[in-house]
């Protein structure tokens, strides 16, 4: 769990990195920046921090072949960490790399920041980190100045602190494999937009109980929306109350155990054969590595029920929450061949 509550901004600076494939430059800072105004300390926190509060998946640097001592940002981290000194001119060297793999003509130039913290709470250790940070959507905004009765307006363009685009926080625990950073990228999901994580940073997850099932989970509801359909005669309502018991089930439990969840969720030998063949391809397809039992994550169920389908829409004319009990709905089609559902109550609110 991370605690944000005593975190001090140790250095910032800042460099303007553009898209050597559209011609931009690079300009790199003279200087660090001067941060000793307390209110704009209380701002930089906001813009650099808050988007993290809430985040429970950790990476861990990679590299081909898996050895992550060869990424260029892990030996980075090292010498930042390592020694306090010279750091604009380590962070010149993060600018220019991200320069140089930024190639794709869409990835948007930005100003990168770079910072270090200090008194970061980990499930309770304090620990340093560094950060990186790009910018790379400007707002703009009015500014209504007053001198005497006279009132003058002037338009500008900057950064909204409650929108960090892109970032990274790499704490200075679990060295030896890799360290344990989280990040926050905002950006689309398109192949050029991957990348700050794929590309720059250059991350995998680290296996954790969030991780494992929220995974899970994602390959449960993948399974049920696009597969089951294929292979079973299946109405929208029954893959609803599917979802709902995958749910209920992460929710009834502390431990994940595969083999209970699939006779307790879809029950049917046949509908659990076809799971167990699209749970193997997808986790080969998308190189995803689960354990068959780990401690459920209440963070991670509460996270990917927000996104389960429990609605059903019919036309344009009704929908139908669905929240459980797949009995006090049925499906039929009356004698002018119009179909219908029946639902049954107790009471009316």
């Amino acid at each position: 769990m991370l605690d944000f509550t005593n975190c001090n901004i140790v250095d910032v600076v800042a460099h303007q990195v553009g898209n050597q494939t559209n011609d931009e430059e690079l300009l790199l800072a003279a200087s660090l920046l001067n941060t000793e105004d307390t209110r704009l300390r209380e701002l930089l926190i906001k813009y650099f921090i808050y988007p993290f509060k809430d985040i429970e998946e950790f990476n861990s640097f990679t590299f081909s072949d898996e050895d992550f001592t060869l990424n260029p940002l892990y030996q980075y981290a090292i010498s930042i960490f390592s020694e306090k000194k010279n750091f604009k001119q380590k962070s010149e060297s993060i600018a220019k790399h991200l320069y140089e793999i930024a190639l794709h003509p869409q990835i948007k130039s930005g100003d990168l920041f770079l910072a270090t913290f200090d008194n970061i709470s980990i499930d309770g250790e304090l620990v340093n980190a560094l950060g990186l940070f790009k910018s790379e959507n400007r707002q703009e905004f009015l500014q209504l100045n007053k001198n005497s009765k006279e009132f003058s307006l002037k338009y500008d363009d900057g950064i909204n602190v409650d929108k960090l685009d892109k970032g990274c926080l790499i704490f200075n625990i679990q060295k030896e494999s890799g360290y344990k950073i989280c990040i926050v990228d905002k950006s689309s999901k398109s192949n050029d937009a991957r990348y700050w994580v794929d590309f720059f940073l250059n991350v995998k997850p680290i296996k954790t109980n969030f991780l494992q099932t929220n995974q899970f989970l994602g390959i449960t509801k993948q399974f049920v929306t696009k597969q089951l359909s294929e292979d079973f005669d299946v109405s929208k309502a029954d893959q609803i109350d599917f979802l709902n018991r995958s749910v209920d089930y992460f929710k009834k439990h502390e431990t994940f155990k595969k083999q209970e969840f699939e006779t307790e969720v879809f029950g049917d030998s046949d509908v659990i054969k076809s799971f167990q063949k699209f749970d193997q391809t997808y986790r080969q397809d998308n190189e995803v590595e689960l354990s068959d039992k780990f401690e459920i994550s209440a963070q991670a169920v509460k996270k990917q029920a927000r996104v389960f389908k429990k609605i059903l829409k019919l036309d344009k004319n009704f929908d139908i929450y669905i929240h459980g009990n797949r009995q006090l709905i049925e499906q039929g089609i009356d004698e002018n061949g119009r179909k219908y559902y029946k639902i049954y109550y107790e009471n009316e609110a």
